[in-house]
């Protein structure tokens, strides 16, 4: 037997609410009921509760996205389950086709290794606060960064103080003294190894992570291999990934061989090469690369954050290793997976068309502005008409608010926003801020949808 939903809405998305489900020919059965509010977004669960008086032998109750008030509570009262639907119509194809498709983010296999490069030339407890901010941000292993012919006499106080605290510690250097120094204060990695300093492997507990002796010398890294592996000692291994124009694709390869002569070794990519040294948004790189870890099975990255451009770099490279994973794990795309990855575009950024707006644009009958965004630009409309523009300083004759700064103000901040959406391509809600993904802190700010919203500046009056 299949599944009866009820979708309850307002009028003026009743019609078009009928015409979708039609032609998404779902293989469940429905009624849509729409509760005599015209706004649908304006419909609240005390409402629910107050006007439908049946329940249409439903097993779930879809209600509009921005539907504020308690579901729960509202589910407990009707003694049917009740969820929330996208917040734009034109998304309920995509919600079902999630809803059938979970996907576990909570599952990854490639370790972070967070670098404070610095950490020579600042103190302990700013040491200590950055590997909280990595940490935060998705670090597994905060990595200290030594710097040639720099004095670093608080390292191994540094160290101590991290491990205190309960973090795993790598020390990063291609000096001997510090990494022997880094490893006897109680350094879990060293890196980087060659085949001529592996003796420190034998000073201290630290695992080493190895390198070839000069740059693309795998020669040399097999030895180092066969050395760790006749001592039975865990190691990682390192091929070096080098920047755009300075070897990037021979060293990909360099990867690819390494990992196809040793399929079972542990071996990290330091991707800062890449992210910190092109002059490009970090976040689709941070993808590709922990793609190219996922299928190479490459478990542990080296990111750091010393460009401001790539200040999300931590950050971006947890939710790309995660994203990686589940792609992987479910042997598809990475695609409709998470989109904490498309800061600045959306897989549909325009779900109206222009002509669609238009018609709903017909049914308004209150002199409230209201604004939405389409391939053709942006539009203004209330009862008294409706207006398209790409600037918004073109819609400022358009406005009757020539006595009202404050409905002014709002306009003004909603145009600006409906502006940046268009030109990007983003999805623009009025009344919401834009979302950046994992770019701003500010996309995790969202609604609460539990609370009712006061009055702005423009209800209020």
């Amino acid at each position: 037997m299949s599944e009866h939903l009820l979708f309850l809405t307002g009028r003026l998305a009743e019609k078009q609410l009928r015409g979708i489900l039609k032609k998404m020919q779902p293989e469940f059965t429905y009624t849509v009921h729409q509760l005599g509010v015209k706004v649908a977004a304006l419909i609240t669960t005390d409402m629910i509760l107050r006007r439908l008086k049946d329940t249409f032998g439903a097993n779930r109750i879809i209600i509009p996205g921005r539907c504020r008030g308690d579901v729960g509570a509202l589910a407990k009262e009707l003694d049917v389950t009740v969820e929330r639907g996208p917040d734009e119509l034109k998304d309920l194809p995509q919600y079902f086709g999630k809803a059938a498709h979970q996907y576990d983010l909570n599952r990854y296999n490639v370790k972070i290794y967070a670098e404070i490069v610095d950490a020579p030339h600042i103190g302990i407890e700013e040491i200590v606060k950055r590997a909280n901010y990595y940490k935060k941000n998705g670090a597994d292993v905060i990595d200290i960064g030594c710097l040639p012919s720099t004095d670093f006499p608080h390292m191994e106080e540094a160290i101590q103080a991290l491990k205190r605290q309960g973090f795993i510690v790598s020390i990063d250097s291609l000096n001997s003294d510090d990494l022997l120094r880094g490893g006897k204060a109680g350094a879990d990695y060293l890196l980087s190894l060659h085949e001529n300093t592996l003796w420190i492997a034998d000073e201290v507990a630290a695992t080493p992570i190895l390198i070839p002796e000069t740059h693309e010398d795998l020669a040399s890294l097999d030895r180092a291999i066969s050395v760790m592996q006749g001592k039975n000692r865990p190691f990682i291994v390192d091929p070096i990934l080098d920047p755009i124009h300075f070897g990037f694709t021979e060293s990909i390869v360099r990867y690819h061989e390494v990992r196809k002569r040793h399929p079972e070794i542990e071996i990290m990519m330091g991707v800062g090469n890449i992210t910190e040294l092109t002059h490009a948004d970090t976040a689709g790189m941070n993808a590709l690369l922990l793609g190219i870890c996922s299928e190479l099975n490459i478990n542990q990255i080296l990111a750091t954050e010393v460009s401001r451009h790539a200040c999300r770099a931590v950050k971006e490279s947890d939710i790309a290793r995660r994203i990686m994973f589940a792609a992987k794990e479910q042997d598809t795309l990475p695609k409709h997976i998470d989109s904490s990855l498309m800061a600045l575009h959306e897989t549909s950024p325009f779900p109206y068309s222009a002509d669609e707006i238009k018609e709903l644009a017909g049914q308004i009958t209150d002199p409230s502005y209201r604004i939405q965004t389409s391939t053709e630009g942006i539009h203004l409309f209330n009862r008294d008409g409706f207006h398209t523009a790409s600037d918004p300083f073109d819609l400022y004759p358009k406005l009757a608010v020539a006595n009202d700064p404050g409905h002014a103000f709002y306009l003004g901040v909603e145009l600006a926003r409906a502006e940046i959406a268009w030109q990007l391509g983003k999805r623009f809600n009025q009344d919401q801020r834009l979302d950046w993904g994992c770019a701003s802190d500010s996309a995790e700010q969202t609604v609460d949808l539990h609370s009712f919203k006061p009055a702005g500046t423009t209800l209020k009056k």
